[in-house]
């Protein structure tokens, strides 16, 4: 299995922390983000390499944590490579969905692939997740609760059937058809090469990977895991930034 983290975001909404410096790696409880993520991917079964995908104006920060972490021998004999999807400002960024299809060209050989934002960290294990994805040949993704009505009309929302089974997922709906949102996590099948394809070639909005989510939800299976008492810190602003600092802060007390 192959992994994927999206990191080329410019993060405007956190300016000034992240005007000249990649949001996924500022300092939670004295550690970039993208490494709550890293050690989780490389307890992960049978990784081959992990590729993080920047923009232009953060590469050099990217590519330095990635010689400091190598050096200090944390990536054991995973390979990662980090790639610069060119893009210089928010106004021409390529989106979630061509960011990734970057990635998946870079990795060459359709295969299982792990993908996931580079500005979260998962409060769960992703270990069995990724063992039974490895076991199956459906995609997986992670549905995670949320009851307050305000939260739920800001990210993507989705619609299961009574066997888990994705239905659809609703971009920052008016009227949510559920209290199950979707982090920035998906365990994806070798077919997601030619699903991704299409949908860059047939949709205009590229930017929130929710919208290919739902394109593939669409055109083949796609099966959630329920975890009913898994949560996340999305770093998306200052005041979840600082809040993620100060909640694992107090639990290294």
């Amino acid at each position: 299995m192959n992994v994927v983290i999206l990191c080329a975001g410019f993060a405007t909404r956190m300016y000034p922390l992240t005007r000249h410096f990649p949001k996924p790696l500022l300092e939670v409880a004295g550690r970039p983000v993208l490494d709550y993520l890293l050690d989780q991917v490389m307890a992960l079964p049978e990784i081959c390499s992990v590729h993080i995908v920047s923009n232009d104006r953060f590469f050099e920060h990217f590519k330095d944590w990635r010689d400091n972490h190598q050096a200090a021998g944390r990536f054991g004999r995973v390979e990662v490579l980090v790639h610069n999807d060119k893009t210089t400002d928010n106004e021409h960024r390529l989106g979630a969905a061509g960011d990734l299809q970057l990635a998946l060209r870079m990795i060459g050989r359709p295969s299982r692939v792990l993908v996931s934002g580079g500005d979260n960290i998962y409060r769960f294990s992703l270990t069995p997740l990724g063992r039974t994805f490895l076991s199956s040949d459906r995609h997986y993704i992670v549905a995670l609760p949320e009851t307050r009505i305000e939260n739920l009309r800001k990210t993507g929302v989705l619609e299961l059937d009574q066997c888990d089974r994705v239905v659809r997922l609703h971009e920052k709906p008016a009227q949510p058809l559920s209290h199950w949102v979707c982090p920035p996590l998906y365990f994806f099948q070798p077919s997601v090469w030619r699903v991704l394809d299409s949908f860059l070639q047939t949709s205009a909005n590229h930017d929130a990977p929710g919208n290919f989510l739902d394109y593939l939800c669409q055109q083949e299976e796609v099966t959630a895991f329920r975890l009913e008492a898994g949560r996340r810190l999305d770093i998306g602003s200052i005041e979840s930034y600082h809040r993620a600092d100060r909640e694992l802060r107090d639990g290294q007390e």
